[in-house]
């Protein structure tokens, strides 16, 4: 059960978020003000942190999300240079909320400073961070499928397009396709395009000068050049705007780009990784996808089934998840009962992979020695 801690000087807001997190299965925890929210993170380990702008965050490296009343253009930029994952706006739109809670948990953890005098761990979480790709688990024929297509097209230069529902693991597909390329030793730089408001994604992507908008007191790199050498994994694609998508095609087609605020063109030597949950072709019909930025991202498309197409691999992935979130809690992990796993292997999963590892902490936590499927009754269905 994800751990979020919300920060906020309005006690209406405040128990607003709380009271909907809590019904939408979160572990949540309230603070008015900046003492109170550290001495919550000194005693809990949050996974993340809603906070209003006016607020300072604690330094205790959790990742963030800002919220303000304030829509303006400076106090985005500002969120979002120190180092908040995203930024919404008051009255808080909950379901854009949960949408960006769940890509901030589910992103991996950024690296450890490894010297004296870098900068906090929030701030790295911005920044280029090695690939840790964990295993892919499942023996099944679409699965198989998938793995034969990575030992293929990894080792190559071409575009991959990633499509797949929610939750289905696309980010550890590209995570993969970059650490068995030529390119492994190099970054690989991660961008969630549907996380950053439209009028910030062009700094994200291509940095910028200082002085180019009132918020720029030093110029920045964006991700194309952190990702330089090395690997830029471009998610949620299909959220980006037209105006972007003719920038990014602009890139693509020259290897070059030019930070906002500046006129100087830089070479940057990139392989992009582009994924989606949306049909583009569709996107392309409606006029929401540009055709030729669609056409340069999908040389080689990775299509990662839903976790129904593939149940015969529910319980490798139960039992990985048990032994890993075991770990992370310090316990031993827990056996499951047969009938369990065959209850778990007749549920929908409408948030696939990601949903089932939800599902298993929460059998973790609430069950006894053993999972049973009278715990999966009384825990896991409606």
């Amino acid at each position: 059960m994800a751990k979020v801690l919300i920060l906020d000087r309005s006690k209406s807001v405040r128990n607003v978020l709380r009271e909907r997190l809590e019904y939408e299965g979160f572990s949540a925890e309230a603070a008015q003000d900046e003492a109170e929210a550290s001495a919550l993170c000194g005693k809990i380990p949050f996974d993340i942190i809603i906070s209003d702008t006016a607020c300072r965050i604690p330094d205790a490296g959790v990742p963030f999300i800002a919220l303000s009343a304030d829509p303006s253009i400076d106090t985005a930029v500002e969120a979002v240079r120190n180092g908040a994952r995203d930024f919404l706006t008051k009255p808080v739109d909950m379901n854009r909320l949960l949408q960006s809670i769940h890509r901030t948990i589910d992103a991996p953890a950024p690296a450890a400073p490894s010297a004296a005098g870098a900068a906090p761990a929030v701030r790295r979480s911005r920044r280029a961070h090695p690939a840790r790709a964990e295993e892919i688990i499942g023996l099944s024929p679409e699965i198989e499928h998938v793995r034969q297509l990575i030992e293929k097209v990894a080792p190559c230069e071409a575009r991959v397009l990633i499509t797949g529902e929610n939750g289905t693991g696309k980010e550890l597909v590209a995570r993969w396709l970059h650490a068995k390329s030529a390119r492994a030793g190099a970054p690989f730089v991660e961008v969630n395009c549907a996380a950053i408001p439209s009028e910030l994604i062009e700094s994200e992507l291509f940095g910028h000068e200082r002085g180019a908008f009132t918020s720029a007191v030093k110029q920045r790199k964006g991700k194309f050049e952190q990702a330089d050498g090395g690997t830029l994994f471009m998610d949620e694609i299909g959220d980006m705007s037209l105006a972007a998508q003719a920038k990014v095609l602009r890139a693509l087609q020259e290897s070059r780009i030019s930070r906002v605020g500046g006129d100087k063109e830089i070479e940057v030597d990139v392989r992009v990784i582009a994924a989606t949950n949306k049909d583009l072709r569709e996107e392309i019909r409606k006029g929401n996808f540009r055709e030729d930025l669609y056409h340069r991202l999908a040389v080689i498309v990775v299509r990662v089934p839903a976790l129904r197409e593939h149940p015969d691999d529910i319980p490798p992935l139960v039992e990985h998840f048990i032994r890993t979130l075991a770990e992370e809690y310090g316990k031993p992990p827990k056996p499951i009962d047969d009938e369990a796993l065959s209850l778990l292997r007749g549920m929908p999963w409408t948030g696939n992979i990601r949903e089932l590892r939800n599902v298993v902490e929460r059998l973790l936590i609430l069950s006894g020695e053993r999972i049973t499927a009278n715990d999966v009754r009384l825990y896991c269905q409606s």
